[in-house]
């Protein structure tokens, strides 16, 4: 065996441009594969990041006002939500809404404690399901539970920036009690927001503020946890059939898109995913036409190889060498090519990519009114680099093999004469 190896090497070494000829087309294809995919990753990952703060299977509905005239009545008329609706949401949609919760709003005027203060405060009554369906993220403590609604608790959620406004000195904001108008609330719970964030909302008990303030029956939001709901056509469909629902309820025409403003981030979501499927089609493809080219150059140049040698392979068959021991050598040579050069092609791939991600990779661009982080993570996972090095490897026996077999089937007379 180790005799075959030194004769197969000898070949190479006497073939060296053609050798190498062949190994950058190997090298390249994976290279570029492999680069590809990391820039995509970058580009995909971005997309996800950027998105974490959202909740893609939240719909909210927002009271509106109608804009079209209905059963005798005029448009401009202001569409309220209530509890009911909440009832309505889950019983008549059981395959689309798995959960339906509201939300009532209070203004006031000031939060504070101590000397510090902060204007122009907003509580927002809220159920605990609140806090998947907003895609709230906390820093520290909890959100509201179903003993602070059972027990009407005056707690409340604060976020981070609304933390470091009341609370200047850098002490703990748990269990610490702030002013919200006339009323004292007690803190439980940090949230995490954006630097940018200048919205001045805490997250209290649903039943407490509805209690205090006399809010009634009525609400300022409705959130709706979707399911089943993954195309764009799922959505639309479930958007008309739930304003002719509504629509019956509160007396507006079920086309009337602006008697309620619905806000459907599960229909965004799909569209993200399509687009995140597109681009990860399109760069798969890109890659595979590179590996394609590669491939294409190794069966070339295999076959000039085998071509050349035909003379060399009658002689073999003249003096007692069976088809196999050809076959073999030239497919052993293929592979000998495309491993070592397909392993350096992997190795350069995926040091450019952690290249890409040390000076261009997570770099922040600044929006004016925010900033946004791009192009995160552009690497590529080595599961992914093997499977394209072992894919171009039995490429490379492949190309070896046809052509040496059709070879090997030559009589060594017609061999030697050709």
């Amino acid at each position: 065996m180790f005799d075959y190896l030194l004769e197969i090497i000898g070949a190479l070494r006497r073939n060296l441009l053609r050798t190498l000829a062949t190994g950058f087309a190997v090298a390249s294809g994976l290279f570029l594969l492999i680069v590809l995919q990391g820039a995509g990753n970058g580009i995909i990952h971005t997309f996800e990041q950027n998105s974490e703060g959202f909740s893609f299977d939240a719909i909210h509905v927002y009271p509106g006002f109608t804009s079209i005239p209905f059963e005798g009545m005029k448009e401009g008329r202001m569409i309220q939500l209530d509890d009911d609706d909440k009832v309505v949401s889950e019983t008549s949609f059981p395959n689309e809404v798995e959960l339906a919760v509201t939300q009532v709003s209070q203004s006031a005027t000031s939060a504070s404690v101590g000397e510090n203060y902060l204007s122009n405060v907003t509580l927002e009554g809220v159920y605990p399901e609140a806090k998947e369906l907003e895609a709230i993220k906390m820093a520290e403590g909890r959100f509201i539970n179903k003993i602070d609604l059972d027990e009407q608790r005056k707690v409340i959620v604060i976020s981070e920036k609304n933390r470091k406004d009341l609370f200047k000195h850098g002490e703990k904001a748990l269990n610490r009690h702030v002013r919200v108008g006339s009323v004292s609330y007690m803190v439980v719970g940090v949230f995490k927001t954006d630097e940018m964030d200048s919205d001045n909302s805490f997250y209290a008990p649903y039943t407490t503020i509805r209690t205090i303030y006399g809010k009634g029956k009525f609400v300022d939001v409705l959130h709706l946890k979707a399911k089943n709901l993954t195309t764009e056509e799922d959505n639309e469909a479930f958007e008309a059939n739930y304003l002719k629902a509504m629509g019956g309820k509160h007396g507006f025409d079920p086309t009337d898109q602006s008697a309620l403003w619905i806000w459907n981030s599960a229909s965004q979501n799909a569209d993200m995913n399509k687009a995140k499927n597109i681009l990860h089609t399109a760069l798969w493809i890109l890659g595979l036409l590179t590996l394609l080219s590669g491939v294409t150059g190794v069966s070339n140049i295999m076959l000039i190889s085998v071509k050349e040698r035909t003379h060399e392979f009658g002689i073999r068959k003249a003096i007692g060498a069976k088809p196999h021991n050809i076959i073999g050598m030239v497919v052993m040579e293929s592979i000998i090519i495309t491993t070592i050069f397909g392993y350096m092609g992997m190795l350069l791939g995926i040091f450019f990519c952690e290249y890409m991600d040390a000076t261009v990779g997570g770099q922040t661009m600044d929006m004016g009114v925010f900033q946004q982080e791009y192009f995160v993570d552009p690497t590529v996972d080595i599961g992914t680099c093997v499977s394209a090095t072992i894919v171009i490897i039995i490429a490379g026996a492949l190309a070896g093999f046809f052509p040496a077999r059709k070879a090997a089937q030559v009589k060594p007379i017609e061999a030697l004469r050709g």
